[in-house]
């Protein structure tokens, strides 16, 4: 046990002193240590993807591993499909910065973050699309992450962040079982009364209605869009919501 003496105290150091003033000890060092078996390694609940906006991956690369710009991605993908591993999937990689999602405020702690190497204005080449679902399929068979956790940064981080951009192939992946889609054609749904409160249900923050309007349109639509929700997207609001507990068609 440390201990930090005040002054005047140092004729006390060969007895207890507990009027001695300054005598302290930190709070692990006051906690008996008993170690119990039963335990196991925190697991991540989410993957949030991100577009690097870069030209080139060594770009991308030299950014994510450069300390003074303390940014980082558990992966990144190359145009060619090649795979990088920049961060331990056990650690906390710092990807999605101040974000929400369904009530997490915290996204990092709780999700792999993997970048794709897109400028954000051009299609997502194949060989990178085949190779995430890849790694997609297996980060869900060893954490067992829920389908609809399966988002971009731009949908958990409203008014900073806009990518995976419109280009990126969601359906594509929600086929595969990550992420949410709407699989009901849009005259078979009611349109709902209020888009704000089911785009929070979605797992959208609400606070900016406009911003998490526009990320929902990213994602779900591919467009780009600044008018009230239309009657269409109201329904495939409800489409999604009820999607939550139906999975796509064989």
């Amino acid at each position: 046990m440390r201990f930090r003496l005040g002054r005047g105290c140092l004729a006390c150091t060969c007895v207890l002193l507990a009027g001695c003033g300054g005598l302290t000890a930190e709070p692990t060092e006051r906690a008996m240590v008993v170690p119990s078996p039963n335990h196991d390694a925190r697991r991540p609940n989410f993957v949030v993807l991100h577009d690097t906006t870069r030209d080139n991956v060594e770009h991308a690369l030299k950014t994510l591993t450069d300390p003074a710009r303390e940014v980082s991605a558990h992966y990144l993908i190359a145009r060619d499909g090649t795979l990088y591993q920049l961060v331990d999937e056990k650690r906390r990689a710092w990807h999605a910065g101040v974000s929400y999602w369904g009530g997490n405020t915290d996204l990092n702690s709780a999700s792999i973050g993997i970048e794709l190497d897109n400028t954000g204005a051009e299609p997502y080449a194949e060989a990178q699309i085949t190779r995430l679902l890849d790694l997609l399929r297996d980060l869900q068979s060893r954490y067992k992450i829920p389908a609809t956790n399966f988002l971009g940064h731009g949908d958990v981080a409203l008014r900073r962040k806009v990518d995976p951009s419109r280009y990126f192939p969601w359906e594509r992946l929600a086929r595969e079982g990550f992420g949410m889609w709407c699989w009901q054609p849009d005259s078979s749904v009611q349109e709902l009364p209020d888009p704000l409160l089911a785009l929070a249900v979605i797992g959208y923050d609400v606070s900016d209605p406009a911003s998490a309007l526009a990320a929902f349109r990213r994602h779900f639509l591919g467009v780009d869009a600044v008018e009230d929700a239309s009657a269409v997207e109201r329904r495939l609001m409800r489409c999604l919501i009820q999607g939550k507990r139906n999975p796509p068609p064989a």
